[in-house]
């Protein structure tokens, strides 16, 4: 394979956008697994000092998520550092765009397709670099929720929490979904009344499904986001990444072929999908998982309000969940001439 590398002659502002783009993909890709083997490497190999201060982080981990999940109030308080920096956003470049007010008298669930590799768009929209966000929707805190065990995890955890992420698990999202949208509660001194919490529905299965070009959303069965919706009554917000596919290619692994076969087993014991990206490196445009530079635009659409109950009837959660599937259709049909190239070919497939 010949190899393209990446001239010398880059402005400084590119590199830099290689350079944080970078940072974050390595980050979740490799901190997990980086922490997983490190912690108990250090445990056993350091000395006294080291060994206190680890128990001492390890009691502080068990007793932030038994109180509030590992969750990071408000926006954070390192935003001007970790959620204010657009060499994220200027590396694609990533776009959002809005179709209808978010009112901060509620609270949000956004229920954002596809998934991609990294959710990229996502990302950087609600977490890396949220100013236009708060532009957009003043006073509505953005929030992406992520997989649970990566807040039980040393180090990574401090990481994500600073870019606004949140577990996804039951628990997490109630908590963040019952808070109060009174401007005069202790938990909205911030000046903000809302929070908007991202769920990237389709998961590892829609993941594993991403390939450029094709638009493969998995949430014909998923309708779990929609009983939360319900139990806290929040509204609903569909978002559509269009691009997002386009960032990333991965080795093919076509249903019932032995790699996805393997993924699959992999996913039903771990919630994570080991997938093998195929992207640029940091100095080469040939191999590498950093993604590559496409457009990408998420599309957040009108919410969905629904009626609040404790437990939600299987009829109604059924007409919210095709309401749904009815908007994401509508959006994609709505844009993807003006963000897909060859939009004619391309087909959106719900399953």
């Amino acid at each position: 394979m010949k190899i393209e590398w990446a001239p010398l002659n880059i402005p400084l502002d590119r590199r830099l956008q290689t350079f944080f783009t970078a940072f974050f993909t390595y980050t979740i890709f490799w901190l997990p697994i980086i922490s997983t083997f490190c912690t108990p490497f250090l445990l056993y190999y350091s000395g006294f000092y080291l060994r206190t201060f680890l128990l001492i982080y390890f009691v502080y981990i068990y007793w932030d998520y038994k109180k509030h999940f590992g969750i990071m109030e408000g926006n954070g308080w390192l935003v001007a550092l970790f959620r204010k920096n657009p060499s994220y956003r200027d590396y694609f470049p990533v776009e959002l765009v809005k179709t209808a007010e978010l009112p901060p008298d509620r609270n949000y669930i956004l229920s954002c397709f596809p998934h991609g590799l990294l959710g990229m768009g996502i990302c950087v929209n609600m977490g890396m670099d949220i100013p236009k966000w708060l532009k957009l929707f003043p006073q509505v805190r953005p929030k992406i929720a992520t997989l649970d065990h990566h807040f039980k995890t040393p180090f990574l955890r401090e990481v994500i929490r600073l870019w606004g992420m949140v577990s996804v698990c039951k628990e997490s999202l109630v908590y963040l979904l019952n808070k109060s949208n009174d401007p005069k509660h202790e938990d909205n001194q911030d000046g903000f009344t809302s929070n908007a919490v991202a769920i990237l529905v389709g998961g590892a299965q829609e993941a594993m499904d991403s390939h450029p070009g094709q638009y493969v959303l998995t949430l014909r069965n998923r309708k779990g986001f929609v009983k939360m919706a319900i139990r806290t009554g929040s509204s609903i917000v569909p978002t559509f990444s269009f691009g997002e596919v386009d960032i990333y290619d991965q080795v093919e692994n076509p249903p019932n072929s032995k790699l996805r076969r393997f993924q699959n087993a992999v996913k039903k014991l771990t919630g994570v999908s080991p997938i093998i990206p195929k992207g640029r490196g940091i100095f080469n445009y040939s191999f590498g998982i950093l993604p590559y530079r496409g457009r990408i635009v998420q599309v957040v659409g009108a919410p969905i309000d629904v009626v609040q109950s404790d437990e939600p009837d299987s009829a109604y959660v059924d007409e919210i969940h095709g309401k749904v599937i009815e908007a994401l259709e509508k959006i994609f049909e709505d844009y993807k001439d003006k963000y897909i190239q060859n939009s004619h070919r391309t087909k959106l497939v719900i399953q």
